[in-house]
């Protein structure tokens, strides 16, 4: 495993996992695969500290807390060592003043039973300004329930102000961030690295499109993912030119798609690559991904053939949502 080089207490892994997937139910995964000391989500975590991950993360809109519950209880069956694990949560901000900070914050930390590592902020509230929020924010940190404070889904310009807001770092910014979300190379990803800074990139592999098991004639069942634009036939038939790099680049290194792009996230010394993961096997693949060093030029043309990928959009991608629901529904 790879590690960060950040201002931080405890080291950051390269590679994390996300955990949406820990109690909701729109992923699919059943109602026993949260339950009890052999349930799979125990043994993702038991197998995670093992291959060196650090960073656990989820969000109180998980499941509703479910997320929350689940990972807390599975880092306490694996005794996970608090002085290294870095246990990142989100706080949703329906009303983020200084008070629900505080409270939800602490909700949180007793559904975790643990010191909050990364509390953030999920999404920028259009109204609500940072300037309450951080100051819950420094609330949570003096009572010893919130360490590092961290945001997401922000822009550059709230992201710097939201720091300025707490009176210190804001230490990360967990954005989607893959080969065909690349956003962040604008400006997220060089202030970052001037600022020793983190990024958290949620969706590395796009939700399984860039793991190659997808085609035209081959669909996600996924409700969740059947509903966004990149799983529409037509985008799927333009994805082939990076799939095939990513393929090409694969084998050079004995390697999956999945890891190549993973490995192409993770390229920045300053990103986390956050994938869920429904099995141990899934784990022990992106957890391995951590192990591949990209050369420039595989760096760059895998840069390239995602700078060519253009999905559907617009109206035609709404209409060829619908259909689809329509189909399904049939």
């Amino acid at each position: 495993m790879r590690y960060l080089d950040l201002p931080t207490a405890k080291k950051w892994s390269a590679i994390g996992l996300g955990t949406w997937q820990f109690g909701s139910r729109e992923w699919g995964y059943g109602a026993d695969y949260a339950q009890g000391p052999d349930s799979e989500a125990s043994r993702i975590v038991a197998r995670a500290l093992e291959l060196g991950v650090t960073v656990f993360d989820t969000a109180e809109a998980y499941g509703f807390g479910r997320s929350e519950r689940i990972l807390g209880e599975a880092l306490d069956r694996a005794d996970a060592d608090p002085a290294t694990t870095v246990v990142a949560t989100k706080i949703f901000p329906v009303l983020p003043v200084d008070q629900v900070v505080v409270q939800r914050g602490t909700s949180s930390a007793a559904r975790l039973r643990r010191k909050i590592d990364l509390y953030q902020v999920h999404q920028p509230n259009p109204v609500v300004g940072d300037g309450t929020t951080m100051a819950g924010m420094r609330t949570l940190q003096a009572a010893g329930v919130v360490d590092e404070v961290g945001v997401s889904n922000y822009g550059l310009d709230r992201w710097q102000g939201a720091e300025t807001a707490l009176g210190t770092q804001v230490i990360s910014n967990q954005v989607e961030y893959s080969l065909v979300s690349r956003q962040p190379d604008a400006d997220l990803l060089p202030y970052a690295r001037t600022a020793g800074r983190g990024i958290l990139a949620y969706s590395p592999l796009a939700q399984g499109l860039l793991s190659g098991k997808y085609d035209a004639d081959h669909r996600p069942e996924n409700f969740v993912r059947s509903l966004r634009p990149v799983f529409l036939p037509e985008s799927l038939r333009r994805i082939t030119p990076l799939i095939e790099t990513l393929r090409a680049v694969a084998d050079a290194h004995d390697a999956t798609p999945s890891q190549i792009a993973l490995a192409w996230t993770i390229h920045h010394p300053v990103v986390v690559a956050i994938p869920g993961a429904s099995s141990v096997a899934q784990l022990e693949s992106n957890c391995a991904a951590a192990e591949i060093t990209l050369a420039e030029d595989e760096y760059t043309a895998l840069t390239a053939a995602a700078e060519s990928f253009r999905p559907v959009s617009g109206f035609a991608a709404l209409a060829g949502i619908a259909r689809a629901q329509i189909g399904a529904g049939r």
